[in-house]
């Protein structure tokens, strides 16, 4: 059956969409979207076409927009204050040129962003900033807090990243909906098996005494991986097969998280954002490695790569043709890449220099499909049938 395909951008200046033409070639940008707000995540459901995009900051406060049209109109489910609100609450007309009106938020000032949504078995997640986590059965018109994750014993002890204590990554399990995992830096990995009532740490290192030791913060210690995950995706097929792009390192889990081996050996450094798997092979990944996160964060030597495994991380090639390789300087953020389910597979990211760039052969060839877009923080795709 015939896909079409439209890539969801979170950016800094609001949402945008990008068409293509049924061929995986001519591509078309629209927007923006969502109000110009911060969008840090967009997701849709292919069966209804329905897109949710989640943002927002300390002047908007945090909220959801839902598109039930492909993105020609958009509507706001706001879940947090901002500064908006007190200054539209004592400025009459500041509130009548932002079109505000008193109205009671669900949340409070318990946060400010929404920096991760994931749609699984009918229902819709949300990741914070600071870190929590809510769920809506209702398709984003109403929200409640999953207080089994967000009121874990070890919260109090969350330690943010550079970005915040956030709330970034959520991996569901295709067959069975009541497993589920999520990423925050700079706490790690938690997985719940019971739909969410508890949810138990995994960052256990599979063998602790081989671990290349290191000075970094963010570096394995105690017999951990690390607690700043970046990005984390499950693999195909019916086992635990996860991997993530950590802080410090490339990891795989034979078991749901249970257990964490080092696979970064191959690679140019330790530190990157975004990590890929394929659609249908469980040991084909893809990964883009920036030079360190304190030497800039841009890609090794300035050129660009994407680098891939097919072999599950014992080996890794890197994939050149067609993106820069001379004085490259951007960085790729960790929800900004992302691929489809065709054949072969096509892989897509955005970079904070506002290009997009594809690739529809399973990366050994790129083009740019999009440039001069504000700063791209989150690339999804969404494939429905025409």
């Amino acid at each position: 059956m015939a896909s079409a395909m439209t890539l969801l951008l979170g950016t800094t200046k609001g949402a945008f969409l990008v068409r293509d033409d049924g061929q995986r070639a001519g591509w078309q940008v629209s927007g923006p979207f969502c109000d110009g707000a911060p969008i840090n995540h967009l997701v849709g459901d292919p069966k209804s076409g329905r897109i949710w995009a989640g943002g927002g900051g300390d002047f908007h406060g945090a909220g959801v927009w839902r598109s039930d049209d492909l993105g020609q109109s958009w509507q706001l489910t706001r879940l947090t204050k901002g500064m908006m609100d007190d200054w539209a609450a004592n400025d009459a007309d500041f509130a009548k040129m932002v079109g505000w009106s008193p109205e009671a938020l669900p949340f409070g000032e318990d946060f400010k962003q929404v920096w991760s949504l994931h749609y699984a078995h009918g229902k819709l997640y949300a990741g914070t900033k600071p870190a929590q986590l809510l769920v809506s059965e209702d398709q984003g018109e109403t929200w409640q807090r999953v207080d089994g994750l967000t009121n874990h014993p070890s919260a109090e002890n969350w330690n943010p990243g550079a970005a915040g204590l956030v709330l970034h990554t959520l991996v569901s399990d295709p067959n069975n909906p009541d497993k589920l995992w999520a990423g925050i830096s700079a706490a790690g990995v938690f997985a719940t098996e019971d739909g969410g009532q508890n949810w138990q740490r995994r960052n256990r290192l599979s063998n602790a005494e081989a671990c290349e030791h290191s000075n970094h913060p963010a570096a394995p210690r105690d017999g951990e991986t690390g607690h700043c995950v970046h990005n984390m995706m499950r693999a195909p097929g019916d086992g635990d097969l996860l991997y993530q792009q950590n802080h410090h390192g490339v990891w795989r889990s034979p078991d749901g998280g249970r257990s964490w081996d080092n696979i970064t050996e191959g690679l140019p450094s330790t530190f990157g954002f975004p990590i890929r798997v394929h659609p249908r092979d469980p040991q084909t990944i893809w990964t883009l490695p920036l030079n360190g996160d304190m030497a800039g964060r841009f890609p090794p030597d300035a050129a660009a790569a994407v680098w891939r495994s097919r072999d599950g991380g014992q080996s890794w090639q890197d994939m050149r043709d067609g993106l820069p390789q001379e004085a490259c300087y951007f960085t790729v953020l960790r929800q900004a890449m992302t691929g489809d389910n065709q054949d072969p597979a096509g892989l897509y990211f955005g970079t904070n220099s506002g290009s997009v760039y594809a690739s529809t052969d399973e990366g050994d060839t790129w083009q740019e499909i999009a440039r001069h877009l504000p700063t791209i923080l989150a690339v999804e795709l969404l494939e429905t049938a025409v």
